[in-house]
């Protein structure tokens, strides 16, 4: 049985927690938060046998051997370099890390240390998305021609004027590490590596400090280009919606509801035909009470496979923190891109170890 403890008493408690305890080959031990009575309750509150008020007691704990981190961007770096080197695989947050030289630093520690990692790019592991994966392999579409993706919301913290990471530009944060990061992730993962992007990134009128809306211009490496337009500013905005455009025909996840990973529904045409929709179903979803759980049960079911024959681990299985570098290298560039106001070189072999 492998056992888990989760660092973060938000996200980690009410999604990774019911995650992982979809897996009946581990069990969560362990909770740690900034606070340590506050981590007791919430430890009893879900059945958890340990809570503590600092990180380094949970990494300490020897009856922990794999550690979850759900904490805000620019804590991660610390958190994952101390359990790596103890010899503990981690599961990360994405983004993995406030800035680039961090991302690297992650990186590089768990190559050295050989250990498991992953990190939580969880809209691909959405029922409806491996579908669209599944039919552009299969060429439903004929030769991809280009894809739009239009992500349009009014996230919680722009509704209650919070200001944090989610929000902000420093700490790993503002549209970027909270929405756009996983534009980057997923985008590569339905159709191969990026080459280029020119970026705007923007905030509010008259708060400069914030970064809630991106506009981009992308290309794959084998030549279709990408349109991209985020806001998490957007009042009664149409939801999350991905176009794929192919010789033969299109395909679309439409997502017109609050819920970030329920609602999407997924039309395919074949020339000359209309768009159709086709049902999706997805069982591990029924019942739960967070749309976010299921989805992440698959994440955290791969990273397990890594660890039931400890100490032989099995290969990571993606997104690891090579997987989750990439994106921060495709963060840093959309940044220069809007400082710069130019086209930014983004392809694997382009990126060298000194810059995005």
């Amino acid at each position: 049985m492998i056992r888990i403890g989760i660092v973060g008493l938000n996200y980690g408690r009410t999604v990774l927690l019911p995650a992982f305890r979809m897996d009946s080959r581990c069990t969560v031990v362990a909770l740690a938060g900034s606070n340590e009575a506050r981590a007791a309750e919430h430890a009893r509150s879900v059945n958890v046998p340990k809570a503590y008020g600092d990180w380094r007691a949970l990494i300490a704990d020897k009856d922990v051997d794999a550690v979850i981190i759900a904490t805000v961007p620019s804590l991660q770096t610390e958190i994952a370099l101390a359990a790596l080197n103890v010899g503990k695989p981690v599961f990360a947050e994405k983004p993995m890390a406030s800035t680039l030289d961090e991302a690297r630093a992650m990186r590089d520690a768990a190559d050295k240390s050989g250990l498991p990692t992953g990190i939580d790019f969880n809209f691909h592991e959405i029922a409806a998305w491996q579908r669209v994966k599944a039919l552009l392999d299969g060429g439903a579409i004929g030769k991809l021609r280009h894809v739009t993706v239009h992500w349009h919301v009014e996230n919680y913290a722009i509704q209650h004027r919070m200001r944090n990471w989610k929000t902000l530009r420093d700490d790993g944060g503002g549209v970027l590490g909270n929405f756009v990061s996983h534009c980057f992730h997923y985008l590569e993962w339905f159709a191969g590596p990026l080459a280029s992007l020119q970026a705007r990134v923007g905030g509010l009128p008259g708060d400069s400090d914030l970064d809630t809306t991106a506009a981009m211009a992308l290309q794959y490496a084998n030549g279709p280009q990408v349109s991209l337009s985020m806001s998490c500013a957007s009042f009664r905005g149409p939801g999350h919606r991905i176009e794929f455009y192919g010789e033969d025909g299109t395909l679309v996840l439409d997502n017109r509801t609050a819920d970030y990973m329920r609602g999407f529904v997924l039309s395919h045409a074949k020339r000359p035909g209309e768009l159709t929709v086709i049902p999706v179903e997805d069982p591990a979803d029924a019942g739960q009470p967070d749309g976010r759980i299921a989805p992440a049960s698959r994440l955290a079911a791969k990273f397990v496979d890594c660890l039931v024959e400890k100490p032989r681990y099995k290969p990571n299985a993606a997104p690891d923190f090579a997987a989750g570098f990439r994106v921060q290298q495709l963060i840093d560039a959309a940044q220069r891109s809007n400082r710069e106001g130019r086209l930014i070189g983004v392809a694997p072999g382009e990126l060298n170890e000194g810059q995005g």
